[in-house]
């Protein structure tokens, strides 16, 4: 097993926030003075990824609402979330099961109970009406930060217009479950929706808190709730070259314990050559498909048969 990266953020005060405007617990929403956008910020799908939910617990804490639209924001995975133990970090990442792979109408519409089914149908009314979504989350390892879009192009350049450190990655989701990102309108190739998964940093990295301040406030600036001058001070970092996207078009799937990387992969490595060795899997030795073949997201954090280690990209 490996052990625990160090925990170097402390949890947000949550249970501040239980209370709300809005009849459902830890979900609140703030309403501009003119018209605009309804838009969905998300943190705590994951209960051990809190770097967004120190975000938004900051930004409530000012007394903040938008210029223009609706802006909700959700703490959703609290009941994992409050089983976190700095001493063993990984362990409350949910209770049931993966909040983030309930997404499919027929799921939620189903007969099914768990914990994160549960909580997933009080938020459906606030996802249903959203017409754009950031996901606040963070990583298992340390990594720069990272703007998951779907395939939709309408996602892909409103990531790329936000400017951020974030690199976009362009992917079709999970094959275990459907992503919050990837529910309902949000998938619909002919729509207008905008949905935009945030993977921050590493998770307890206070870096990850960081870039998750910037690209919420960017978030709602390029959707239309403020301007720039109206985003709390030191919130947002400088502007930054936006490189090419990265499609996503392999995973490599674990299929055994005995599973390593051949080097310290930490996430963004280019490998120039097809064929270089990257990983050994049982004694069969795991390569790269072609040339400059982008690495995304590796970790052995969750090491077991079936479950993605690595994912492959290449730049657009």
């Amino acid at each position: 097993m490996l052990s625990h990266h160090p925990v170097r953020t402390l949890p947000p005060n949550v249970a501040r926030w239980s209370a709300s405007n809005t009849g459902v617990q830890h979900v609140h929403e703030r309403i501009g003075a003119a018209p605009g956008p309804e838009i969905l910020v998300t943190a705590l799908v994951h209960g051990n990824e809190y770097s967004g939910a120190i975000a938004m617990a900051e930004l409530l804490s000012t007394g903040w609402a938008p210029a223009r639209g609706r802006v909700t924001l959700a703490f959703c995975n609290v009941a994992a979330f409050e089983r976190f133990d700095a001493a063993r970090p990984d362990a409350s990442r949910f209770i049931d099961e993966d909040f983030n792979r309930v997404w499919a109408g027929e799921v939620l519409d189903g007969s099914r109970r768990s914990a994160e089914l549960d909580r997933a149908r009080q938020l459906r009314p606030f996802v249903d009406r959203a017409t754009h979504l950031l996901d606040l989350h963070s990583m298992h390892e340390p990594c720069a930060p990272l703007l998951v879009t779907g395939t939709l192009a309408r996602n892909i350049a409103f990531a790329q217009g936000l400017r951020t450190s974030g690199q976009v990655i362009v992917d079709s989701g999970h094959a275990d479950g459907v992503r919050m990102r990837d529910y309902g309108e949000f998938a619909n190739p002919h729509g207008e929706r905008i949905a935009l998964l945030l993977e921050a940093g590493q998770h307890w990295d206070p870096r990850a808190v960081s870039a998750a301040r910037d690209t919420l406030m960017r978030f709602l600036i390029h959707a239309g709730a403020l301007t720039r001058s109206q985003a709390p001070m030191g919130w947002l970092l400088p502007d930054k070259p936006v490189p090419a996207p990265v499609m996503v078009t392999d995973r490599v799937v674990a299929t055994s314990m005995d599973f390593r990387f051949s080097d310290s992969y930490t996430g963004g490595e280019t490998i120039a050559k097809a064929g270089t060795v990257i990983a050994i899997d049982a004694g069969r030795k795991v390569t790269t498909p072609y040339d400059n073949c982008v690495l995304v997201m590796p970790s052995l954090r969750q090491l077991r048969p079936g479950v993605t280690t690595v994912r492959l990209g290449r730049r657009a």
